[in-house]
């Protein structure tokens, strides 16, 4: 499939998307803070369907025009109305991913007739957990520690986090561990802050809180998916609350948080076999 570039103009961002032509249902498959090019081996799974990868404001293509900083879900949200109203064929069938998944969320919350099927897969929706306090303080900590120390410290503290088997002790932030050296990282501070994951959708997106009332009452399917491979970890768990809240059983997809991925950022998954459990899925009745 050769996918056609496009623009939108939309509140305080200039979005760029990717349309790949189908004669199926429009798939959207969106993430964040990843770009539309960690979907390219998942789209491939699919040209039977117009499948539609976008960036999300602030992030590669997408540029935030407003005078902004941070974006939050209810912000990506409407970025993501804007676009399914462009695009048109609505409503769409949306596969979400991480923090896309959060922003998925949100977009059903607000517009629950352009979604035919979300499918949520692992949202660290945080406020969920059963340790929310300890998580929260965790994932406030990292973002401090970036705003003193700069992205090694922080970006190792945060690798470490989405690897945490069960809940967060409390005082985590402060426990000492490797250096960004170890990762292949500088301990040096370039003075930048202006990292897409640390500092522009850290906060707004670990401190979401689903509205489970409405989003219950939304007519669109809502299926929450878990890695196989990422049990206890902090999205997985995440994901397990976001489906409790949501009163159904959450399904578990292959391998692990990126389990779609085919090489993408030096990372695979199993994408064969994780696009063959998105098509069962959305072809569920």
């Amino acid at each position: 499939m050769t996918a056609e570039t496009h623009t939108l103009s939309t509140d305080g961002a200039e979005i760029t998307y990717d349309v790949r032509p189908g004669d199926g249902p429009t798939l959207l498959l969106i993430g964040s803070p990843m770009d539309a090019g960690g979907f390219a081996t998942l789209a491939s799974h699919f040209p039977d369907r117009k499948v539609v990868t976008y960036d999300p404001r602030g992030i590669s293509r997408s540029k935030l025009t407003g005078g902004q900083t941070t974006s939050t879900p209810e912000q990506h949200a409407d970025d993501l109305s804007r676009l399914i109203d462009t695009v048109g064929d609505g409503p769409v069938d949306v596969f979400a991913s991480s923090g896309g998944a959060v922003n998925g969320l949100a977009l059903v919350t607000a517009h629950p007739e352009q979604v035919r099927t979300l499918v949520a897969h692992e949202p660290p929706a945080l406020p969920v957990l059963p340790d929310r306090e300890n998580a929260l303080a965790a994932v406030q900590g990292i973002y401090d520690l970036y705003q003193k120390s700069g992205a090694g410290p922080a970006m190792v503290k945060f690798i470490l986090s989405t690897s945490v088997k069960g809940e967060i002790p409390a005082g985590w932030i402060d426990q000492p561990g490797p250096s960004p050296e170890d990762f292949g990282m500088s301990s040096q501070d370039d003075g930048s802050r202006d990292d897409i994951l640390l500092s522009q959708n850290l906060i707004s997106c670990t401190h979401y809180e689903p509205d489970f009332a409405k989003l219950r009452a939304a007519a669109t399917r809502i299926v929450v998916g878990v890695g196989e491979e990422s049990k206890d970890e902090l999205a997985h768990r995440a994901g397990e609350g976001v489906a409790a809240g949501l009163g159904v059983e959450p399904v578990t997809f292959p391998s692990h948080h990126g389990g779609f991925l085919g090489g993408e950022f030096g990372q695979m998954g199993d994408p064969d076999n994780f696009a063959a459990k998105l098509r069962e899925v959305l072809e569920a009745k």
